[in-house]
């Protein structure tokens, strides 16, 4: 049964090489009853993100935290997840909900307005939006699209019922912006997963006053 995903649901997580490893974030996000942890471990070989994968799994499981996979809809299903999050380049929304069926969650990373509204005419579950800000997480980084491009992507998003995440640089400094801004579910990588107290960063994150 597919764990379908709110409208709002505020912190989603992406961890790509945790300072202190992805088992201890992914159950400190349990804990704190975080909506989404995504793995994205770029350019790893495939039996090492699925044994990563598996342990995220177990400490998911039977929790309301989705477990999103990055890039591969075949690792996904291999290893029971949630979803699975596809990029630009990555293959087509069809060809993903053709591997993973219609109990998973399929969510689109889109970089400009035209992205933007063809994911939606796809209807997935929901949609990135970004870079907000510049962000070093990518070898190749796609244009910034500034807190004016994320505005207006995310009244395409809102028109078409599709929920949508803000990410790119996104830190507990900016944050307050991008929320004035509209946001209502945003992704912040570096200073969650490279922090040496994950736990105080994570606490700041849904703090009353972020939201």
């Amino acid at each position: 049964m597919k764990k379908t995903l709110p409208p709002i649901f505020g912190f989603y997580s992406v961890l790509t090489d945790p300072l202190k490893g992805y088992d201890y974030l992914t159950s400190l996000l349990v804990d704190y009853g975080i909506s989404v942890v995504q793995l994205r471990m770029k350019n790893a070989p495939e039996d090492a993100i699925i044994e990563t994968a598996l342990r995220m799994r177990k400490i998911t499981d039977g929790t309301d935290t989705r477990l999103i996979i990055n890039d591969s809809p075949r690792i996904a299903v291999e290893i029971g997840a949630d979803g699975v999050h596809i990029g630009q380049s990555d293959m087509s929304y069809n060809d993903a909900r053709a591997i993973v069926g219609d109990d998973m969650l399929i969510g689109i990373s889109t970089h400009n307005p035209r992205q933007t509204q063809n994911a939606c005419s796809l209807q997935p579950d929901y949609i990135g939006i970004g870079p907000v800000f510049a962000t070093p997480t990518k070898k190749i980084p796609d244009p910034v699209i500034g807190l004016d491009g994320m505005k207006e992507m995310l009244a395409i998003s809102t028109a078409s019922s599709v929920p949508a995440v803000c990410i790119g640089g996104i830190d507990l400094g900016n944050l307050p912006q991008v929320l004035e801004a509209g946001a209502k579910n945003f992704c912040m990588v570096r200073q969650f997963t490279q922090s040496d107290n994950p736990e105080l960063v994570l606490r700041n994150i849904v703090a009353p006053t972020l939201k």
